[in-house]
């Protein structure tokens, strides 16, 4: 089972249609643990400290953050960067068989952009 923490600005609709769907996904809100506001770079250290993978729709900056810490050797869970023009029913949809058909490791030092 993936362990994820979404972005603060990450699409709430798709966050309650995920836990919906899928009561048991591990997942957490940025704003759910104190990081409201906080630059990229923080969020990333964040998540992997906490071994999370980021939910972002943020694809101007949050791709190069996460690619800088691969880059200099620090842990990065990965990130999973959503197009925000993505239907609702897609994006749960993918992220539904991404959690059923991968294990959480296997995304480690990885920026993937969804939908794949």
């Amino acid at each position: 089972m993936l362990r994820l923490l979404t972005d603060e600005n990450f699409n709430g609709d798709i966050i309650r249609g995920l836990l919906r769907q899928r009561s048991s996904l591990d997942l957490l809100r940025l704003q759910s643990v104190g990081l409201a506001g906080v630059d990229d770079p923080t969020v990333l250290a964040w998540a992997a400290t906490n071994n999370r993978i980021l939910l972002t729709h943020d694809r101007t900056t949050m791709p190069d953050f996460a690619f800088r810490r691969v880059k200099a050797g620090l842990p990065m869970p990965g990130v999973f960067v959503m197009s925000d023009r993505l239907p609702m029913r897609q994006a749960i949809d993918e992220l539904i068989l991404i959690d059923d058909c991968t294990d959480h490791e296997e995304w480690n030092g990885l920026v993937v952009y969804l939908p794949l």
